[in-house]
């Protein structure tokens, strides 16, 4: 069962509200944009306005970037890098960008005028480490690593688990090398890093290298909570969830409770483990005086767990507390009580919402409850009235057309659905959130020419969007065989946030369109590291299906419906094949 999630508007969400109560202290994608961002420092490339200056280069490198033509950017920073001796900013801009790139050769040069130029630099030394894992020189890249652990502090740390995750072209040669930086005594033993490094064994799916990381942390930091999270989540992906739960109830006794936001991540993993009652009582057990956002987890593991007697209690318990007209609270009692089918009530406690940025929420939540109560001429009244509020705040318009076109599907009213989205492009002209949306409707209607004439208006306005242009490549990619136009706009947004798992997935895939499966592989299996995704997981299976693996195929095709049996690229997957 889904967790239905009750917000507090206004508040950060819960502490691993997002990646769930198993994150750890640093994801992969995270150590990824920390090494990328110190690659990225020092000053700004040189800017020479002399005829035959690296200005020429330079803009040209940038042009070719924006145009999504990478080893193009590449050769123009080489050659602005080479017109510049002793610039090390752009030694490093064209070593970062052929770090994404697959000419080792531009690689080798690139770094060796970085080298030259700043050779103690955390990003040089890491960049070097990523070019001998990726041409197979273990020996080579521990040595690199070694010295970044051993003289960066927490960002060499940061930055070594950063090239261990995603520089290299092979997983198994990553984890063969954190193995052996662990058996010689180089990683740090600080919880935070330990806890990094278990994360990073287990992304690598090195489950041996887990336990023996795992075994030096319960040695020195026996009641960690951070690392003891992270040894429940082993456990329960190994299939052995009764032990997760015995790790899980004793940590949930321990003295960690105490660290801030410590208890809520306890009780996410409790959901995790199909545990939510748990999870609820765990919070019940302390309660946080005053805070809203632990209520509202305690709500969401209360209605996953279907206690609607508990929900009850607590929703009286909030109510008791709600003659004080606080925006917060209000527009949580109406969330709990849409969830207790009391949609009279959630009315009442939407309406009643004094004001603020929640007065918009509840303005909006009004019309779900009236839809949801069969009101629908009522609903539609009460968007037209928001959609046509001159004193309203434009986000709260726009997001009103938003809501109608969501009901109108809901009611597979597809017409309306597009008229919805037509008037609020009229009212709002080139708004990118209604843009995409009429373009996600004209793919699920299989008019792609029209879901691409919508996300180029976005571009239009925004070129730099890397959702329109990672949206716009992958559906080229999967739904024209246009794939060279796809690979360009999917390299722009990749140049652009290279830790993004829903972009190296799209990467992924149009290699994959492209006949290149083998590289494509590497990519789909660094986007899943990165993040455990029924679609990334399904495209994993098609590659190795069509590279005649079947038996390892069916395997993925499993993983992904464990994730989402639901995912339109797993069942149009399962088509193909015949599965």
């Amino acid at each position: 069962m889904t967790r239905p999630h009750f917000t507090v508007p206004g508040r950060r969400a819960s502490p691993g509200a997002r990646q769930g109560g198993f994150a750890a202290v640093h994801g992969l994608a995270g150590l990824l944009a920390v090494v990328l961002g110190v690659l990225a420092t020092g000053p700004a490339p040189a800017r020479d306005a002399g005829a035959g200056g690296p200005l020429r280069e330079v803009m040209a490198a940038e042009f070719a970037v924006s145009a999504g033509r990478l080893d193009e950017a590449v050769r123009w920073y080489l050659a602005a890098a080479r017109a510049a001796p002793g610039d090390a900013a752009l030694a490093s801009r064209a070593t970062r960008y052929a770090l994404l790139g697959r000419d080792d050769d531009a690689l080798r040069e690139a770094l060796a005028l970085w080298r030259e130029r700043a050779p103690e630099s955390l990003g040089m030394q890491g960049a070097s480490a990523t070019l001998a894992l990726r041409t197979g020189k273990a020996r080579a890249a521990r040595r690199q690593l070694e010295a970044m652990l051993r003289d960066g502090g927490a960002r060499g740390w940061l930055a070594a688990f950063a090239v261990l995750g995603t520089g290299s072209r092979d997983p198994e040669l990553s984890a063969r090398v954190l193995g052996q930086l662990f058996d010689r005594g180089a990683l740090p033993t600080r919880p935070m890093a330990l806890a990094a490094a278990g994360q990073l064994a287990l992304g690598l799916g090195d489950d041996a290298l887990f336990g023996r990381i795992d075994a030096v942390a319960r040695e020195l930091h026996p009641g960690d909570p951070a690392l003891g999270l992270l040894r429940v989540r082993h456990l329960h992906r190994t299939g052995r969830s009764d032990e997760a739960r015995t790790v899980l109830d004793a940590l949930a006794t321990g003295a960690a409770l105490q660290g801030p936001g410590i208890r809520e991540r306890m009780a996410l993993a409790y959901g995790e483990l199909g545990a939510a009652d748990a999870g609820a009582a765990l919070l019940a057990a302390a309660p946080a005086a005053g805070d809203l956002g632990q209520l509202a987890l305690r709500a969401s593991l209360l209605a996953e767990a279907g206690d609607k007697e508990a929900l009850s209690g607590l929703y009286e318990q909030l109510a008791k507390g709600a003659e004080v007209p606080d925006p917060a609270r209000r527009l949580l009692l109406g969330q709990v009580a849409e969830f207790l089918e009391l949609p009279e009530q959630a009315l009442e406690w939407y309406r009643s919402v004094p004001g603020g940025e929640q007065r918009a929420t509840a303005r909006l939540r009004e019309t779900k409850v009236l839809h949801d109560l069969g009101r629908r001429e009522d609903a539609w009244q009460a968007l037209h009235d928001l959609q046509q509020d001159a004193e309203a705040e434009g986000n709260l318009r726009r997001d009103a057309y938003l809501m109608e076109s969501e009901l109108r599907r809901k009611d597979d009213d597809a017409e309306g659905e597009l008229d919805a989205l037509a008037r609020g492009l009229a009212a709002f002209p080139d708004e990118s959130a209604l843009l995409y949306s009429r373009a996600l409707l004209w793919e699920r209607r299989d008019d792609i020419p029209r879901a691409e004439a919508d996300l180029r208006r976005i571009l239009v306005a925004e070129p730099d969007s890397t959702a329109a242009l990672n949206a716009l490549g992958y559906t080229l990619a999967d739904r024209t065989e246009r794939y060279e136009e796809a690979l360009e706009l999917i390299e722009r947004a990749r140049l652009a946030e290279p830790a993004n798992a829903a972009i190296i997935d799209s990467y992924g895939w149009v290699l994959y369109r492209l006949g290149r499966h083998e590289e494509a592989l590497v990519e789909l299996r660094r986007a899943f590291v990165l993040e455990k995704d029924a679609e990334i997981a399904s495209h994993i299976g098609t590659v190795l299906w069509e590279l005649g693996r079947r038996e390892e195929a069916r395997e993925w095709f499993e993983q992904a419906r464990s994730i989402d049996p639901d995912n339109r690229s797993l069942r149009r997957a399962l088509e193909d094949i015949g599965g």
